[in-house]
């Protein structure tokens, strides 16, 4: 037998046994569970009628696609709730919207520094006492991130 054919078989058999290994092994190597989100976010009304809630800090980095939001009218008021997605077509990037979301790092994902901008008089809530809601759907289910009171812009 030629050297160059023992060769050849010798890495064949290499190959195969990598391979068998790898197989036998994949399942253990599985990325661990995250587990749930969890946010700190800050909220604050500005002087021309807007109010921003920012992620401060955030677990790990979320999909546009899997948090919704939810402005919700105090007791008593009749109004109807806000509600969307981070991912829908009027929120995501948009500009002169009721409620817009912003990707600083422009990611696709939902992570620190990410921030909300909501126009207080075409949503209603310059009055304050309005509650932005901000929950995650995910792999560990739904998880509320934020459940905050809105500051009057007046």
């Amino acid at each position: 037998m030629s050297p160059v054919i023992a060769t050849v078989l010798l890495m064949a058999i290499t190959v195969l046994l990598a391979s068998a290994v790898y197989l036998m092994v994949d399942d253990a190597i599985a990325a661990p569970d995250k587990g749930a989100p969890y946010a700190t976010m800050s909220v604050r009304a500005l002087d021309n009628g807007f109010q921003v809630v920012r992620f401060t800090e955030l677990s790990q980095n979320l999909h546009t696609s899997g948090v919704s939001f939810s402005i919700v009218p105090p007791a008593g008021v009749n109004a109807s709730s806000i509600t969307g997605h981070v991912n829908d077509a009027n929120v995501y990037g948009s500009v002169g919207e009721t409620v817009t979301f912003h990707d600083r790092d422009a990611s696709y994902t939902v992570n620190r520094g990410d921030y909300f901008v909501i126009n207080a008089t075409a949503a209603g809530t310059e009055e304050g006492g309005w509650t932005i809601f901000i929950r995650s759907q995910g792999t560990s289910g739904i998880t509320e991130l934020a459940a905050m009171p809105l500051p009057a812009t007046e």
